[in-house]
């Protein structure tokens, strides 16, 4: 899900560029149920949260995509971050080729 803040007061942008450190690199990617953010409010306004989920029909994928934005919303204003644009994207792991070293781990 990729989004961006709007409308931060300076307090939430001080609180999240303080902790952008743990939230900016995106090469620690991860997909977890309970969402995993990242941005660099530094250089743009955007987000993306990952949330990892299993389906064993298909038909399930908008259900999920539908509750991983709801996670995103809540967890956006729970903490009175303003945002807008949420835009979702589904992918398949089992379709995403391998990279060389998960090629030589496998």
């Amino acid at each position: 899900m990729r989004g961006s803040f709007d409308n931060l007061t300076a307090d939430q942008k001080a609180e999240l560029l303080a902790a952008g450190p743990d939230h900016a690199d995106i090469l620690a990617v991860q997909y977890t149920e309970q969402g995993h953010l990242t941005y660099d409010l530094a250089a743009r306004p955007f987000f993306t949260f990952r949330f990892g989920a299993q389906v064993t029909d298909e038909k399930d994928i908008p259900k999920v995509t539908a509750q991983a934005e709801a996670k995103a919303a809540a967890w956006m204003t729970e903490r009175g971050y303003g945002f807008k644009r949420i835009t979702s994207q589904t992918v398949d792991m089992s379709e995403v080729p391998l990279g060389p070293r998960g090629r030589r781990q496998q």
